[in-house]
């Protein structure tokens, strides 16, 4: 029996959601096939292409996860997760410091989020995958599918980052209407679920929160005390360490990627993760081990049993918010074009010269102070007093 020269492959954005679907990471793919584990993300960056042997088992390994992606369950909490179901980090945490790969980051795609959802709010289904369809897809369904993907996970990422529900909640739907009003921009990006994730985490970050009257007074903690224990010592680090820890140890990027997302060179982001590693270890040192830090994270985002809203809401509500700040410039620019109507119209149009100051007047006595009054003024003031008011009486001569 002869058998094809190639076997076929998925398409590479196929191929990374049917090895996550089966929770397996780069570097168990790696070994299965015979590999290293930058070659298996090039094959799903879509840069190499497997050949012979290796092709086979590949293609059979990723079939095997297809076969068992409706039936499977993980045994512990994931630390990424999305709409489809738990799947775990794809880069290997068994390592304790961080090492800058050698080869290109993975291919641009939405990362799944962390932790599992206890209980979907969207069942399992092709609205809930990021996945090639036959059709296109309308901006509507594009969106819908997305935020189904990234919502549910970056909700609980968040409220690790900020320790606050309903803040997370908030800046989560925050960024999505932000990328429903540049939506376009966002589509066409590189990883769009990157790009919804950073716009959350800088909103959550916003020191202008501390201003807001809600969010003066602490919320209740978790009622675990192991859990509560990790989220106080997660607040204690400062935002950017915080951030660079949750990111790799907690989403399951690689470092060069955590240090783009938080702006940061690679031996910046090295020495803050390091950093963070040590205060969690100092405080908690049952968690020096990355893989119990990444799975005490995911519980911890687990227990809370946060949702996020629906799609169809965050969409309207980001269509009200462009319609009240699209009313709001409207309403300022007709006040600032009748202002400068009203000002046109006042204002002066023709030069009017000033006023000539007024000529001085010689030769008036400067006045005298008032002081005693001499005899002759006295004489007169008594004449004054003495005749009538009306003057001497007139004299009309008489007939004679």
């Amino acid at each position: 029996m002869t058998r094809t020269p190639e076997t076929p492959l998925p398409s590479p954005k196929e191929r990374r959601r049917l090895r996550e679907a089966q929770s397996l990471s780069q570097a168990d793919v790696a070994a299965a096939v015979g590999v290293t584990r930058a070659t298996v993300r090039s094959w799903e960056n879509g840069s190499t292409t497997p050949r012979g042997s290796k092709r086979d088992a590949y293609a059979r390994l990723l079939t095997g996860a297809e076969e068992v992606t409706a039936h499977q369950e993980n045994p512990a909490p994931a630390l990424v997760g999305a709409a489809t179901g738990p799947v775990q980090a794809s880069p290997d945490h068994a390592e304790t410091t961080p090492e800058p790969p050698s080869e290109t980051p993975p291919a641009p795609e939405p990362q799944p989020e962390l932790g599992p959802e206890p209980k979907p709010e969207l069942a399992p289904g092709p609205e809930a995958e990021l996945e090639p369809l036959s059709a296109p897809l309308t901006p509507d369904q594009a969106f819908d599918a997305l935020y189904a993907f990234c919502a549910p996970a970056l909700v609980r990422q968040t409220y690790l980052l900020t320790g606050r529900r309903e803040l997370a909640r908030e800046s989560v739907e925050r960024a999505f209407q932000l990328a429903w009003h540049r939506w376009p921009e966002v589509a066409m990006d590189r990883d769009p679920a990157g790009w919804v994730r950073a716009t959350a985490y800088e909103f959550a970050l916003s020191p202008w929160h501390r201003l807001r009257a809600r969010h003066r007074n602490p919320e209740p903690p978790p009622t675990a005390p192991a859990d509560r224990a990790l989220l106080d010592v997660l607040l204690q680090l400062p935002p950017v360490y915080r951030r660079t820890l949750l990111l790799y140890d907690g989403v399951g990027l690689d470092l060069p990627e955590t240090a783009a997302e938080t702006e940061a060179s690679t031996p910046a982001a090295a020495n803050r993760l390091l950093h963070a590693r040590e205060v969690v270890a100092k405080r908690l040192p049952e968690l020096a081990e990355p893989k119990a830090l990444h799975r005490r994270l995911a519980e911890v985002a687990s227990a809370e049993r946060l949702r996020a809203a629906k799609p169809t809401t965050v969409r309207w509500g980001g269509e009200q918010r462009a319609r009240q700040w699209t009313r709001a410039a409207i309403a300022f620019t007709i006040v600032l074009i009748g202002a400068t109507t009203l000002t046109l119209r006042t204002a002066p149009d023709h030069y009017e010269p000033p006023l000539a100051p007024g000529a001085t007047v010689r030769g008036v006595p400067p006045r005298v102070a008032p002081g005693p009054l001499s005899a002759e003024e006295l004489a007169l003031r008594a004449k004054l007093k003495g005749e009538t008011a009306s003057g001497p009486e007139r004299l009309v001569p008489e007939p004679g």
